[in-house]
């Protein structure tokens, strides 16, 4: 599907972005209102979870904002009345934090993903949904790349609670009709990703650490290799996934075709910078249990239904990305 027809899908659509002011959020309702969609974005705004009203200044006078906990129930079966398309974003994505609080993580990851299913089912049946999953849910790999039916083996309570609320999402198809996507990301970044601590994955806090001129610390031996995914295309797959009908009731993958090692990615970040410092460092033990090693995805399966493949290269996303952070820095917790 074309940027045309795409155009053409979501011109005028009300769509509802869940976490619509945390990173893969805020991106998405920007792309869409250059779309012509009418958007709607709930936020917790909790603090420690990334929105940020910074993240739509570019739209901030074109879409509709409500401050809201997805774990309110009340609010939600208001909120998906009148809805075409959900893209449900909202999670607790720390996979420290699940370990630490494995109770809030339970509730926003799985009890609140069941409440917001049933607000459309009695609703709105008609709304289509878009579910932001996760890569973790497969554990240590056994094969690489990583596809769709390699056995899910999560070694954090995160991983577990994003199984649960994948399946939630497939039943309601199943059993309701409501049309459900489920899209297993991985390691997204680009402009707006969350720097302020580094308990929601690594790319964040490194670009901090860089432009801070701090010294980066790479737990074990750099040699773990990893698929990282340009926001812009990660978005260009939701949208797909938001139009096309044949994915439907699909569990995909996305990923990318070129694997660096986390030693390369920050060898990268620095050429593009134009300086930097890191070091080798042994694991924390707490860490070190939920590390999984090497991991990249298979994502034939997106690219067979959706026609979707990657095309930023690694190192201009980095670029683009420590480029937003010189610019807004600020506005992201740092002076």
């Amino acid at each position: 599907m074309t940027i045309s027809n795409l155009e053409k899908y979501f011109r005028n659509k009300s769509v509802l972005i869940t976490g619509g002011l945390g990173f893969i959020g805020s991106n998405l309702a920007i792309k869409l209102v250059e779309l012509g969609a009418k958007v709607t974005l709930v936020d917790s705004l909790i603090p420690a979870y990334g929105g940020n009203m910074f993240n739509i200044e570019p739209v901030k006078d074109l879409v509709a904002i409500n401050v809201a906990d997805v774990r309110d129930s009340h609010g939600m079966n208001y909120l998906v009345r009148s809805q075409d398309i959900m893209f449900n974003m909202a999670g607790q994505v720390s996979h420290i934090d699940s370990m630490e609080d494995p109770y809030t993580d339970l509730a926003i990851n799985t009890q609140s993903q069941l409440s917001i299913l049933e607000a459309c089912r009695h609703n709105n049946p008609g709304i289509k949904i878009v579910f932001a999953s996760t890569r973790q849910i497969y554990g240590k790999p056994q094969y690489l790349p990583v596809d769709e039916k390699h056995p899910l083996q999560p070694t954090d309570v995160n991983g577990i609670n994003k199984i649960a609320g994948e399946q939630y999402h497939i039943l309601y198809h199943n059993v309701y009709g409501i049309k459900s996507v489920v899209l297993r990301l991985t390691n997204t970044y680009g402009p707006r990703l969350l720097v302020k601590h580094n308990r929601q994955g690594f790319l964040g806090w490194f670009i901090r650490l860089l432009l801070e001129g701090k010294e980066i610390n790479i737990f074990g031996d750099g040699k773990q290799l990893r698929d990282l995914n340009y926001i812009d295309d990660v978005v260009e797959a939701l949208l797909l996934c938001g139009a096309e009908k044949k994915a439907e009731g699909q569990i995909m993958n996305l990923g990318d075709s070129v694997y660096l090692s986390l030693e390369e990615i920050v060898k990268t970040m620095i050429r593009v910078n134009g300086s930097g410092k890191y070091r080798l460092i042994p694991f924390p033990r707490e860490l070190k249990k939920i590390d999984i090693g090497h991991y990249y995805s298979d994502f034939k399966k997106a690219k067979k239904i959706l026609g979707w493949a990657p095309k930023v290269l690694p190192k201009e996303g980095l670029a683009r990305t420590i480029e937003y952070y010189k610019k807004y820095g600020t506005q992201y917790y740092w002076k």
